[in-house]
């Protein structure tokens, strides 16, 4: 049975540039860092859960909430082809449950917070608010985009961030687990403008604290889809022998 069933929906993608060694120690055994046009990414994501099923059962309650995430990219070299995947840095969402099913079967970050969001449409335009609640404070990531969908093109720096299909979890030096996310392309709205108000190091630690005087490289809004994530597995990573003389 699959683990997970749900529609992600409205993902607001904010796309920073950054040093790949400050990711080396998140990095799971088996993957190496993906990069796109020689930049190394993270990104700070803000969407929907909707319709949620885990084991194929809707949990009172716990069906439709808003999530937030910080995560980089990480691609896998497996049976002649790579796959490519994403490291979560931490996942907030409003639910206590989720994040105890997904921290304990998953062993992922997950935290509680109290957390909201808005849809503001107009005649031209929708505006996307998610706001999140750490020590008393709200944490705020809005844009404004037009109303009319578009693809996304191939080759492009969207497609990069959002045509990931696998998820790493690093268990400690020598374990990780992987997983699939299957979902179909998506397609993305224009983005006029945005704003962000975060704590980034209370929220995500010292080591992204510099986030907070950084401009995002890019900032994205895709549509979203029906989702299923499935396969979870303990990959058996071969080391690496010196070669011997």
């Amino acid at each position: 049975m699959d683990f997970l069933k749900a529609e992600w929906k409205n993902l607001a993608l904010f796309n920073y540039e950054v040093d790949r060694e400050i990711l080396e120690k998140y990095l799971p055994e088996g993957t190496e860092i993906d990069i796109w046009n020689n930049k190394c990414y993270v990104s700070l994501v803000g969407f929907m859960f909707k319709n949620t099923k885990v084991l194929g059962i809707k949990v009172p309650f716990h069906v439709d909430f808003e999530e937030v995430n910080l995560r980089f990219y990480v691609k896998r070299f497996e049976n002649g082809e790579w796959k490519r995947g994403v490291v979560f840095i931490k996942e907030i969402v409003p639910k206590k449950a989720i994040t105890f099913i997904a921290n304990t079967l998953y062993q992922e970050h997950y935290e509680t917070q109290k957390m909201r969001h808005e849809i503001i449409e107009s005649n031209n335009t929708n505006t996307f608010i998610y706001q999140w609640k750490n020590d008393k404070e709200w944490n705020t990531i809005e844009l404004e985009t037009k109303n009319v969908l578009t693809q996304i093109e191939t080759n492009s720096e969207a497609e990069f961030i959002t045509e990931h299909y696998f998820g790493y979890t690093k268990i400690d030096q020598e374990t990780t687990f992987e997983y699939e996310v299957i979902h179909p392309r998506w397609e993305q709205y224009e983005v006029l403008n945005h704003r962000i108000d975060i704590d980034f190091e209370k929220n995500y630690g010292r080591d992204f604290g510099f986030l907070q005087t950084q401009k995002p490289t890019s900032v994205f809004l895709a549509k979203g889809s029906k989702i299923t994530v499935k396969n979870k597995r303990k990959l058996q990573v071969i080391p690496v022998l010196e070669e011997m003389y």
